[in-house]
């Protein structure tokens, strides 16, 4: 894999390689080694169309795009944008995309960095467009929600079952600690799902299009504290909350959070506080003890969390 840069192709930029295939041929292309990065290229121009349709692209937008591979999404971008930075793993990808572009004036919008979207430098953009790659679907789900200032919207492409976990409710099988992380501060939707058939090559899984829009302003919630909680209480979400309270060096997590916590306060540290007892406590007060991850919704989780900071305990 080449190493991981954020060097930024200049509009001059001369393709290095003339590809001696179509980038839509078989996975062992030399050129184009779409296994090698886990691409997919969507090869359906009506779907892409729909994609970039359903952003809302206005004529004054930044739109940032991760995983451009070949540019079939990119060129739609590029017509309805003010700007748009790609970002792509692989340069051979990245050539073959100012390619499409050279000596046309879309090519003054468009600016390519090639690296790992999750180590490089991201631009301001008021709009994400990606057809993820499947591995960084997770990190770059949480980089975009943690970037300063808010973008309006993104539309994501993921492999569906991931996608069903973003958009699932409290209740439904899929309900899990991704569903919580990410609708506490975003709201999703589904807009469509897409077949393995309209990438090259398939997928081994089906896809799905989901709408993510930032909460503005964000609620003034402590990730780290609140993934804390659920990383807990989720860790069996069809258990009572109580027993995975129980599992096994959860009350020594607890107990190190607490001293770290009561220090910072310099408060006195109680050496024989029974800390299992405390949450316990914390549990029947709020009526939780008994309630199952895989049913509470958002604002419970948040009324969980307030009544163990206001008793001392912290998850991060």
């Amino acid at each position: 894999m080449p190493r991981t840069t954020s060097e930024k192709f200049s509009r001059a930029h001369q393709v290095p390689v003339k590809p001696k295939s179509s980038p839509s041929t078989s996975i062992t292309n030399p050129i184009f080694n779409t296994h090698r990065f886990g691409q997919h290229i969507l090869k359906n121009h009506s779907v892409a169309q729909r994609i970039v349709d359903s952003a809302n692209v206005y004529p004054t937008d930044h739109v940032l795009e991760v995983g451009p591979g070949t540019g079939n999404l990119t060129v739609k971008i590029l017509e309805k944008a003010k700007h748009l930075t790609a970002v792509e793993m692989d340069p051979r990808m990245a050539a073959e995309v100012v390619k499409r572009v050279q000596g046309k004036p879309e090519q003054r919008k468009l600016s390519i960095v090639i690296g790992d979207f999750v180590k490089v430098d991201i631009p301001y953009f008021d709009v994400c467009i990606s057809n993820t790659p499947y591995q960084i679907s997770s990190p770059l789900v949480f980089r975009l929600l943690s970037h300063r200032p808010l973008f309006r919207v993104a539309i994501l492409m993921f492999q569906r079952e991931f996608a069903e976990r973003l958009v699932a409710r409290p209740g439904q099988g899929l309900w899990s600690r991704l569903s919580a992380n990410v609708q506490l501060y975003a709201k999703v939707d589904r807009v469509m799902n897409v077949s393995r058939n309209d990438f090259t090559p398939p997928p081994q899984v089906e896809s799905s299009v989901i709408r993510l829009v930032p909460i503005d302003p964000p609620p003034p919630i402590k990730f780290d504290e609140f993934d804390g909680l659920n990383r807990i209480i989720f860790s069996r979400p069809n258990k009572t909350i109580r027993a995975n309270f129980q599992a096994k060096g959860i009350a020594k997590m607890i107990e190190q959070n607490r001293r770290t916590w009561l220090a910072t306060q310099s408060k006195a540290i109680e050496e024989d506080t029974d800390i299992m007892a405390l949450v316990n406590d914390v549990l029947n007060e709020v009526e939780y003890a008994e309630s199952r991850a895989a049913k509470i919704d958002i604002d419970d989780i948040l009324k969980l969390l307030l009544a163990f900071h206001e008793a001392g305990i912290h998850f991060s």
